[in-house]
């Protein structure tokens, strides 16, 4: 099965501030009890999002100035915490296609690599630059190229690092194991039916 290679990805950005986002912040635990990850998006940083009667808080993702952003910008550390491929479902689903921060957890950062949804890390002082050109200017298109690893915004330009196997496996458009396996299920079968032991 051919995926998308995503070479890059453009769009508007909103910031979420702040250090070590763990995961139980991005998606409380209550509402994981789900069959499939479709509507997790609605969840999506909810306890700090809304009130206990449902009003809603000051958050940037219901910031109107920000409406249609597709790419998030975040401190260092994001995604740490418990290991739940909830998480960066819950921003997928979202609408969020990309993610810039200081650093990610390490299984955050694979299951993001694994929906095609790419983290770049930037420095402190860049990510507070990106951050201050999109709080004064949300309309600033930010475009993240994975192949010369570079972010540019308006018309700057900011080097960011994406780990060499997930760039290989973006850019190549094999970055989902699954499809991956089911796009090869005939050699998976001839494989098992060469081995003595697979019945």
């Amino acid at each position: 099965m051919e995926l998308e290679k995503i070479i890059q990805v453009k769009g508007r950005a909103f910031p979420v501030p702040g250090d070590d986002i763990d995961t139980d912040r991005i998606i409380p635990a209550r509402f994981m009890k789900c069959v499939t990850f479709d509507g997790l998006g609605e969840y999506l940083f909810y306890d700090v999002r809304f009130n206990e009667d449902g009003s809603l808080k000051n958050h940037p993702l219901d910031d109107s100035t920000y409406a249609g952003a597709t790419i998030l910008i975040s401190g260092n550390n994001f995604g740490c915490g418990s290991s739940r491929e909830h998480a960066p479902q819950a921003i997928y689903r979202f609408g969020i296609r990309a993610v810039i921060a200081e650093s990610f957890a390490e299984i955050f950062f694979g299951n993001s690599t694994t929906l095609g949804m790419p983290c770049a890390t930037v420095s402190r002082e860049d990510r507070q630059i990106l951050t201050e050109m999109v709080t004064a200017s949300p309309q600033t298109e930010i475009t993240i190229d994975l192949e010369n690893e570079r972010v540019h915004a308006g018309d700057k330009v900011f080097p960011c690092e994406i780990r060499s196997t997930a760039k290989s496996a973006l850019t190549g458009g094999h970055w989902d194991p699954l499809s991956e396996l089911i796009g090869n299920a005939e050699k998976v079968q001839n494989t098992a039916g060469s081995v003595g032991y697979i019945r």
